[in-house]
């Protein structure tokens, strides 16, 4: 290089120059790197390259997972997620109430299925403890409560919460640990006096109850102080804000494919509503038609169950009957039979 600048008339320290100058800067790279930067910010810095690119692409901001990575690198930024937890495996034990639910977690709508479990948190001079019930649809926290109390009184709280916010449904599945929070005869009692049925883990399988395990594994890993919080109110403020205005509404899940629990339960609901509709619809001009006028002809006996699978959906609408999905279903049966 020495001779080329020689030969050239250059001096090296040009050279040097010219090779060291600053890049032309890239618009569109810079402000990718400031929502990288507020993202990661948002998240208190828990959010990988997978989850800044979902978040900043649900933006507007089309970003894939590697470049996310880069810029993660050129910003100095990494995740604080841990690696995974090797669990043991407990023995099979007898216990009062069966398991029911059978590690069945994925469930087809929401108040199916709700699952409970508590865990501690410490608050500058003692542990206070925090119950929490997920609504398994879309891994949605439904209710929480805080206490300095591991009791019944802290996990009925949690459950009063989720009952009066999912709007008091009826044959909701709930599903924990066998904690004595979750077997006294109190709990038990606003159980059954909700009309929840109660299932229970087998003694020290965890991942019974993985769900909740999990939850409380990335609370703990991407909003929670490594030292814990100074007072219980802090720790009530910060925990309400990761449930409410972070988990629920903006982390991407990757059970509700990159979704959060949010969007995820409002496009179920807005399917629901435009499934119900199309039925509505259908099932007034086919309803109307009287039974005498299909012939007793083979080929029209589906055409008959059909009439007759509609009245009985367009019946349970009027009402909002709780068993409106088992009319759908009839009226999809009678659709799909030959002959009709």
């Amino acid at each position: 290089m020495v001779t080329l600048c020689q030969v050239f008339g250059v001096h090296r320290s040009s050279y040097r120059y010219w090779k060291n100058r600053p890049e032309k800067p890239d618009g569109r790279r810079a402000v990718l790197r400031s929502q990288v930067l507020e993202l990661h910010g948002i998240s208190h810095g828990s959010a990988g390259a997978r989850s800044i690119a979902t978040m900043a692409t649900r933006r507007g901001y089309q970003m894939g997972r590697w470049l996310a990575g880069r810029l993660m690198k050129e910003l100095g930024l990494v995740s604080c997620q841990q690696p995974t937890h090797r669990y043991k495996r407990g023995g099979h034990e007898h216990v009062a109430i069966p398991n029911y639910l059978e590690r069945q977690f994925a469930v087809t709508e929401p108040n199916q299925v709700w699952c409970g479990d508590v865990t501690c948190i410490w608050t500058g001079k003692r542990w206070a403890y925090l119950a929490v019930v997920l609504d398994l649809f879309a891994r949605k926290p439904v209710g929480w409560a805080m206490s300095f109390s591991p009791d019944s009184r802290l996990t009925m709280k949690a459950l009063e919460m989720a009952w009066e916010t999912r709007g008091k449904p009826g044959g909701v599945m709930f599903h924990s640990d066998q904690g004595s929070h979750y077997t006294s005869r109190q709990f038990r009692q606003l159980l059954w006096r909700y009309q929840i049925r109660q299932s229970m883990s087998r003694r020290g399988n965890c991942w019974d109850n993985s769900p909740m395990e999990r939850f409380f594994r990335s609370l703990k890993n991407e909003w929670m102080p490594v030292v814990g919080y100074v007072s219980f109110s802090e720790a009530a403020h910060a925990i309400t804000d990761y449930i409410v205005g972070y988990y629920s509404a903006l982390r991407p899940h990757e059970y509700n494919g990159g979704l959060p629990p949010n969007e995820s339960e409002n496009r179920y609901w807005k399917n629901s509503n435009s499934v119900a509709s199309f039925l509505l619809t259908t099932s007034r001009s086919i309803a109307a038609r009287p039974l005498w006028m299909v012939s007793p002809n083979s080929s029209n006996v589906p055409c008959r169950a059909l009439i007759c699978a509609v009245r009985n959906f367009t019946s349970c609408m009027r009402v909002r009957c709780r068993t409106s999905t088992d009319c759908c279903s009839s009226v999809f049966t009678a659709i799909s039979l030959p002959g009709c």
